[in-house]
C-alpha cells in the first residue's frame, strides 16, 4: 500500500467533527481520487476530555498546538478552529516548515490572505480556502478554475445564513427581528453575539475574497462598503412586498472597466430575481462573465457536512499536487492594481422612506431637491399617517449616483418639512 498522507487537524467543533466524519467514511473514495491512503494523525482541542458527536482516539488529541504543527510527519494542516491572530501564527510557522493548509477561516482570509498566499508560494505550498465563503457551495474554485479564462464583471449573491434566515422569517411571516433573531440563535443558526452577521461584516469579509479572486486584485475588507440589517422595520417589508420587491442582504462586486466597488447591504430585489426565491439559511451567488452571461452558484451556505465537503474537497486537491509534485504553484498574483471607484461613479436605484408635514407645496419641494441633480423618479407612494399633520412618501428613484443621492438625503433632513427619513435601501431591477 502507498504511504499515507498524514493530516493535522487544528480545531474539533462543529466543522471540524465534519471533517473527521468525511474522512473516515469516505476512506475508499478518497483512495480512489489520490491512489493513497489520508489519516489524520494529530487534532488540537482546548479540552481534551470534552464530549463529541464524533469519536476518536484520545491518543490524537492534545491542547498543545506544537505538537501538531511541528511534526515533521504531518503534511497537511487543516485549520478550522477559527479566530484571527493567533491562528495567523499557526499557519504562518507550517507553511514554513513547508506543510500544507487548508483553511475555512473567511476572517483570516479576508484580513491577511494576501499575506499567507505569498508565503505559501515562497515555500512551494499549497493555501486553499474553499469553505471560507458560502459553506458546500464550490464557488472560490469555480471563479479560479471554471471561469478562469472569462472576465468576470459583477459578484452578487447571500453569502450570510444567519441574515438570509431572518430576513425570510420577518419577511413571510411578518415577525420581529427581535423575535427572529431569538429563533436563530436557538436554532444555532446565530451565535450568542450576532454582531458580525447582522451588521453585515461576516458578509463584507466574503466579498472581499470572492471580489480579490473574481476581479485579480488585492481587494481588502476596508474597501468594502457596509450596512446591516438591524435597523429594516415591518414597514419597509410591507412597502417593499407591495412595490414587487424582496429584501435581501447582498454583496456586490461590479467592476467597470479597471474601477470596482465592493458592498454588502440590505437590498430590494424584483420578486422575480432567482435571488429573491433563495431563503432560510442557505446562500447563493451570482457571477457576471463577459463570455459565459449570468451564472448561479447555490446551497448551503454554513453546517457541519456542507462546509466540511468543501475542507476535504481542498483536500483532496492538496494530494493530488503533492503526488504530482506541483505544489505551490496555485497562487496567482494579482493581475490588476486596486482601483476603486468614488461616490459619483457607484450607481443604483434606491428606495426611500421619509416622513414629511402634510401641507401644500410639501412635496413639490422634495421633487425640487431630486430634479436639481437630475435624479428622477420610478414610483412614488403617499399616504396618510394617523398623526393627521403628517404624511408617509414612498420613493424608488430612477439610478442615480451614490454622491448624488448621499448629497439628496442630507439636504432632505435638513429641510424644515421632512419631520424624518425613516429609511433608504439600495434596488436591483424592476418591481412590479
Amino acid at each position: 500500500m502507498e504511504k499515507p498522507i498524514l493530516v493535522g487537524l487544528l480545531g474539533l467543533g462543529t466543522v471540524g467533527s465534519g471533517v473527521v466524519k468525511i474522512i473516515e467514511n469516505h476512506q475508499e473514495r478518497l483512495m480512489h481520487q489520490v491512489g493513497c491512503p489520508v489519516q489524520i494523525k494529530k487534532i488540537l482541542v482546548r479540552d481534551i476530555y470534552k464530549k463529541r458527536d464524533v469519536q476518536v482516539d484520545p491518543a490524537m488529541l492534545t491542547t498543545n498546538a506544537t505538537d501538531v504543527i511541528d511534526d515533521p510527519e504531518i503534511d497537511v494542516i487543516i485549520e478550522v478552529m477559527g479566530g484571527i491572530e493567533e491562528t495567523r501564527q499557526y499557519l504562518l510557522r507550517a507553511l514554513r516548515q513547508g506543510k500544507h493548509v487548508v483553511t475555512a477561516n473567511k476572517d483570516l482570509m479576508a484580513l491577511y490572505g494576501s499575506e499567507l498566499l505569498t508565503v505559501a508560494a515562497e515555500h512551494h505550498c499549497d493555501l486553499f480556502y474553499e469553505a471560507s465563503v458560502a459553506g458546500g457551495i464550490p464557488i472560490l474554485r469555480s471563479l479560479v478554475d471554471g471561469l478562469a479564462s472569462d472576465h468576470i464583471t459583477k459578484l452578487m449573491g447571500i453569502v450570510n445564513g444567519t441574515t438570509n434566515y431572518i430576513l425570510t422569517k420577518m419577511c413571510k411571516y411578518g415577525a420581529s427581528y427581535e423575535d427572529v433573531l431569538a429563533e436563530a440563535q436557538a436554532l444555532g443558526y446565530a451565535e450568542a453575539d450576532p454582531t458580525a452577521d447582522v451588521e453585515g461584516l461576516d458578509a463584507a469579509r466574503k466579498m472581499a475574497i470572492l471580489a480579490r479572486l473574481g476581479f485579480s486584485m488585492n481587494i481588502d475588507l476596508e474597501d468594502v462598503q457596509v450596512k446591516g440589517i438591524t435597523s429594516i422595520t415591518e414597514e419597509d417589508l410591507n412597502y417593499a412586498k407591495r412595490l414587487g420587491y424582496t429584501m435581501k442582504l447582498i454583496g456586490i462586486a461590479h467592476r467597470n472597466g479597471n474601477k470596482v466597488e465592493v458592498s454588502v447591504q440590505p437590498t430590494l430585489l424584483p420578486d422575480s430575481h432567482p435571488l429573491a426565491s433563495v431563503n432560510d439559511e442557505y446562500n447563493a451567488v451570482y457571477v457576471y462573465g463577459e463570455a459565459v452571461g449570468e451564472t448561479m452558484f447555490y446551497g448551503p451556505g454554513a453546517g457541519s457536512l456542507p462546509t466540511a465537503t468543501a475542507v476535504v474537497s481542498d483536500l483532496v486537491a492538496v494530494m493530488k499536487n503533492m503526488r504530482l509534485g506541483v505544489n505551490g504553484h496555485y497562487a496567482v498574483a494579482p493581475q490588476y492594481e486596486k482601483q476603486l471607484k468614488s461616490p459619483a461613479e457607484i450607481f443604483s436605484k434606491y428606495f426611500l422612506r421619509i416622513h414629511v408635514k402634510d401641507q401644500v407645496g410639501a412635496f413639490a419641494k422634495i421633487t425640487t431637491l431630486f430634479s436639481e441633480r437630475g435624479v428622477s423618479f420610478e414610483k412614488i407612494l403617499q399616504l396618510p399617517l394617523k398623526d393627521n399633520n403628517l404624511a408617509e412618501i414612498v420613493i424608488v428613484t430612477h439610478r442615480a449616483s451614490q454622491q448624488d443621492y448621499e448629497e439628496i438625503l442630507q439636504q432632505l433632513r435638513d429641510l424644515e418639512i421632512v419631520q424624518e427619513v425613516k429609511s433608504s435601501y439600495r434596488v436591483e431591477g424592476e418591481g412590479k
